[in-house]
Formats: C-alpha cells, sequence, structure tokens
C-alpha cells in the first residue's frame, strides 16, 4: 500500500476536476491585477520575517495541481500543502523542507531563503506556527534538522512514514521535531484506511503549537 498516496493525489485531482473550461483570456487589466498583487505579497512576506523565530513551523498553500491534491490529503484542515522549519542564520532567515517533483531536480532536502520558499508566483499564502520550546530544546531541534539536510535524506515519493533513508515533506518536520524535543512533540497520525501518514495539518494542530501569523495573498 505504499502507493496509495500517490494514487490517491491523482483521484482527487480528477474528482474534482469534473467541471468544463473555457478558454483562458487574460486581458491587460487583470495583468496589472496579478502584477499589484505579487508586489503586495512581497511586502508582505518581507514584513512577515520579523515574526519568524528559529525552529517555527512555516506552511504554505501551493497553486499547482500536485500542491492542491496533496493539501486535500489533509484530514482536518485543507489549508497548507507544504511545510518547512526555520532557521536564523548570520541575520539570514531560511527554510528547510524536504521537496520532490520538477522543483527539486536532485531530491535532496532544501535550505532556502525565506522568501524563496514563500514566494507568491506558485503560492497562495503562508503560515507561521510555534512550539513551546526552550531555548536548549530548539538548539537541539536545529542540530537534527542540519544534520537530516547535511546526509542529504532524498525525497520520498512512496509517503513510507516507516522509513528513515528518505522523507516526504510533512514526515521530515515531524521527525525532525519529535528527535529534537527527545519525544517532548507527539503528533497525530493521519489514516487512510490502514495507511498512516502525517499530513501538515497534524503539524500545525498539534496542541503545544501556537499560530503566530497567517498571510493571504490576494
Amino acid at each position: 500500500m505504499r502507493w496509495l498516496i500517490s494514487c490517491l493525489i491523482f483521484l482527487l485531482y480528477a474528482c474534482n476536476n469534473t467541471a468544463s473550461y473555457n478558454k483562458l483570456i487574460i486581458s491587460k487589466e487583470d495583468s496589472l491585477k496579478e502584477v499589484k498583487r505579487i508586489e503586495q505579497a512581497f511586502v508582505k512576506i518581507d514584513s512577515a520575517k520579523i515574526l519568524v523565530a528559529t525552529g517555527d513551523l512555516v506552511v504554505r498553500t501551493g497553486n499547482d495541481f500536485t500542491s492542491e491534491s496533496l493539501r486535500n490529503l489533509n484530514q482536518r484542515d485543507k489549508t497548507y500543502s507544504h511545510c518547512g522549519i526555520a532557521s536564523i542564520e548570520n541575520d539570514s532567515l531560511f527554510i528547510y523542507h524536504a521537496l520532490g517533483g520538477e522543483w527539486n531536480p536532485d531530491q535532496k532536502i532544501r535550505r532556502d531563503a525565506f522568501e524563496v520558499f514563500a514566494e507568491p508566483y506558485s503560492n497562495r499564502g503562508i503560515g507561521i506556527y510555534r512550539y513551546q520550546f526552550t531555548a536548549n530544546e530548539i538548539k537541539t531541534l536545529m542540530v537534527t534538522v542540519k544534520q537530516l539536510h547535511h546526509m542529504g535524506i532524498m525525497f520520498d515519493m512512496k509517503f513510507d512514514l516507516e522509513s528513515n533513508d528518505r522523507m516526504y515533506c510533512a514526515e521530515f518536520v515531524y521527525k525532525a521535531y519529535v528527535m529534537g524535543s527527545k519525544g517532548k512533540l507527539q503528533f497525530n497520525n493521519s489514516h487512510i484506511g490502514q495507511f498512516a501518514f502525517i499530513g501538515v495539518d497534524d503539524l500545525f494542530l498539534q496542541p503545544l503549537c501556537k499560530k503566530q501569523k497567517n498571510i493571504l495573498y490576494q
């Protein structure tokens, strides 16, 4: 059943794609609106940086069909499709995250600038969440995150929660938090039939996790 999630991504897209589509016509007015939306989004992204602390969970809502399908796999809250862990390094803000597909050719855990992770061209918005960690727990967490990044852990296309040599996005974040907190954090596991997995919503709905900011790019 390790291929189940991949199949469900396709099926969810197909089932939600039954409406007929008209030819898309983009006017000059539409283009100007999009330019304005992008400009305003970058202002929001820049202002959000000061709210992010090392160890924070940062989530985003992608606007492509794969992201939409992954978002719909969330069992309780379908707002977000992807996630990562924040790290402030030499006054720069980075997000560590596991990413697959054409966006990440080498399939390894990425360390992207916050602006790259949050960019508004392929995302509808972001969220910033924080767990109740001590300063020492955050240090331990970030040692774990950087070790996994240094190891070059590959993206897990099978969505196999039991394996540790490959990890999908929510699995990487989940395991980093569990290992980094030495078991202090425990998370709900979502299920589809007998198949257990971690959804993005299982991360930010954890009782010790508090919302800092939700930003929608309008």
